[in-house]
């Protein structure tokens, strides 16, 4: 998942990401609503966590826009307020979810596990295609009945893979759900994290289920490769 955070004390702000970073997470920075804005619409986003005290425009406004302007990401909003009429405004306004300061940060990853589900109904708690499985949660992965140890990002480039079977995903889709805006950006490490996958998912069990589509980019097959073995 890729995710904004949108905080402007820069303390909280840097232990969100840097612990979002270590669970495997893509996580960018914005500590202005406006700067939210245009980050939100510039980048496709997983989840947004929102602060509600922000310099500017507040997060209920900055919400308020991110929805009149078509961003669907689901937002998190947080708050040290704990009145019920903060809470139902946020919501009313298009928040997805709300989380009161201070709070646990597995608290935090759980909710934003769940508001990805939440966006992709389709997709249940632990990711499958074919005997290829990933569990999110439990930043777990493997085939079969085989365990397959993967690094932070090779973790985050096959959950996007998983959440979109039998699409072909070009190298910018998947740049933009596995890195943050803090990635120097060069034009093979997704060739080069595809290789890694593929060693380690698709060549020890002798299938291929990450094809090429030569001039489109990648595609992660419905049936993980399984209809070959």
């Amino acid at each position: 998942m890729r995710v904004l955070v949108v905080e402007d004390a820069v303390k909280m702000a840097s232990l969100i990401r840097r612990g979002l970073r270590e669970e495997g997470f893509a996580a960018d920075v914005a500590i202005r609503g406006e700067d939210a804005l245009w980050m939100a619409g510039a980048t496709d986003y997983d989840a947004i966590v929102l602060d509600v005290m922000l310099p500017g425009i507040d997060g209920f406004e900055t919400c308020r826009r991110l929805r009149e302007d078509g961003v669907g990401a689901p937002v998190l909003m947080l708050t040290a307020r704990d009145a019920v009429e903060d809470r139902v405004a946020g919501l009313d306004i298009g928040a997805d979810d709300y989380l009161t300061k201070p709070f646990s940060f597995a608290e935090l990853l759980a909710r934003l596990r769940a508001l990805g589900r939440r966006g992709n109904p389709e997709h249940p708690t632990v990711l499958r295609a074919g005997g290829l499985w990933l569990d999110p949660a439990a930043r777990r992965a493997g085939r079969g009945h085989t365990e397959v140890g993967l690094s932070a990002k090779e973790f985050a480039l096959l959950e996007t893979f998983m959440r979109n079977p039998g699409r072909v995903l070009d190298r910018l889709h998947l740049l933009e759900h596995a890195w943050d805006y803090e990635y120097e950006n060069r034009s093979n490490v997704i060739d080069v994290y595809v290789r890694y996958l593929r060693e380690k998912v698709d060549r020890p069990f002798r299938v291929e289920s990450i094809e090429t589509v030569r001039g489109a980019g990648y595609r992660l097959r419905a049936d993980g490769g399984d209809a070959e073995a």
